[in-house]
């Protein structure tokens, strides 16, 4: 199971728009991605809990992907935050 520190560095965090893009990221794979932030804990197919983390922008998530392609959705999902949840375009 692939597990990954990710910073978020995006100016507002993991808030509506950007958890909707990490949800959509994640669609095209079958492995389950699992975020946490503290003692909270969200699956990254529901919106809901992932704003639930309350994540501001410099916030530490421990993210932990599982299943068959597991490394690729990782890839992916390092991808999206490398890239600012495409914020800044």
């Amino acid at each position: 199971m692939p597990t990954r520190e990710l910073r978020l560095i995006n100016r507002r965090g993991l808030h509506a728009r950007a958890a909707t893009k990490l949800v959509q990221c994640c669609q095209p794979f079958s492995a389950r991605v699992a975020v946490n932030h503290g003692e909270r804990s969200a699956d990254a197919a529901n919106i809901m809990s992932l704003l639930m983390l309350a994540a501001p922008c410099g916030t530490v998530l421990t993210v932990m992907t599982e299943g068959e392609d597991a490394e690729d959705a990782m890839s992916a999902i390092e991808a999206l935050f490398d890239a600012r949840f495409h914020e800044d375009e």
